[in-house]
């Protein structure tokens, strides 16, 4: 069975490794055009395309999937199949090339978060379960046909970043487990029945960062942890695009704001209605009052500076009864 692989990010190269790993027959990879990185602004190619000619992979980087030079490179290869992983929207012109179909691993427990970031919706939602899915790719986004589907199980402070790896991890396995049934001839497919409880994952934009401290406690401690990019308290991943971090405004005595970043979080009962009030005792904790209990904040980022515990924050920031968050 000749595959041809569709990717972007370490995601999808992850996937794409243990897929090579299994000797499935890779006879071409498409990813975008190399994109400028990094201070020096330098051409970068992305991760699936380093995996690409690591494994001496012809890579294909169309500007638009509707190319005809492009398309007609597709149909040269005559794979039998194509696999997309985080990779933008295909046209029926190319997802319908192949004879075995276009298939697709999507971050959620389809019908359930369709949409560009399930990881985070998710846990902004404050689910207590979510999955992973493949399915054959139609004209629909995250429409098609479901072949199979893993549950994974959420806890209160389970983070994007921690989130991300499991999925990776399994997909990559879920994958597998779809190319197997592909190949041998047995797969079986079921279409997606849709719900009024249907939750949609929509891309997340920079007014979504931004803390509301009006909100719950428990509301902002989710919508911190689903754009962490933190695995554990010391371990960040380097994939900001999925984590790119909530944030709030600090304001000090003098007036002077600073963007803060807060990466990981804890939620602590209180009665206090003082909205917004800061309580710290400028040595071990900060927690602020939301409308209902407290925000502990565990781990920060300062503009212009590295991620810090809160500890060795308040060793060089001593906060006042005029500090005001924002």
């Amino acid at each position: 069975m000749k595959i041809i692989f569709f990717g972007t990010p370490n995601f999808a190269a992850t996937n794409l490794k243990y897929l090579l790993e299994k000797e499935f027959e890779f006879v071409a990879i498409v990813t975008p055009p190399d994109s400028r990185k990094g201070r020096g602004k330098q051409l970068k190619p992305c991760a699936v395309k380093e995996v690409g000619i690591e494994n001496n992979i012809p890579v294909l980087q169309p500007l638009k999937l509707r190319d005809e030079e492009f398309i007609e490179e597709l149909k040269y290869y005559n794979a039998d199949l194509f696999v997309v992983v985080a990779f933008r929207m295909l046209p029926e012109k190319v997802w319908s090339i192949p004879k075995l179909g276009t298939i697709n691993l999507h971050t959620s427990l389809l019908p359930n978060y369709r949409g560009a970031a399930p990881i985070n919706w998710v846990l902004i939602n404050g689910e207590n379960q979510t999955g992973i899915t493949t399915f054959f790719i139609d004209n629909n986004i995250d429409s098609g046909e479901i072949i199979l589907q893993e549950k994974i199980e959420l806890t209160n402070n389970t983070t994007a970043a921690e989130l991300h790896n499991t999925l990776m991890i399994n997909g990559s396995k879920l994958l597998t487990n779809t190319l197997e049934i592909i190949r041998d001839g047995d797969v079986t497919i079921n279409a997606q029945i849709l719900t009024s409880e249907m939750r949609e994952a929509p891309k997340i934009t920079k007014e979504m960062l931004k803390i509301d401290w009006g909100r719950s406690a428990n509301d902002i401690h989710n919508l911190i942890r689903g754009l962490s990019p933190f695995l554990d308290s010391q371990t960040k991943l380097k994939d900001v695009a999925t984590c790119p971090s909530a944030f709030f405004i600090l304001q000090d005595e003098k007036g002077v704001q600073k963007r803060i970043k807060i990466h990981l979080s804890s939620v602590i009962k209180s009665d206090s209605k003082k909205l917004t009030s800061i309580k710290t005792d400028n040595k071990s904790y900060l927690n602020i009052v939301t409308s209902n209990n407290e925000i502990s904040i565990l781990n920060l980022q300062v503009e212009g500076k590295n991620s810090m515990s809160i500890q060795q924050f308040l060793q060089g920031n001593k906060i006042t009864n005029n500090h005001r968050v924002l």
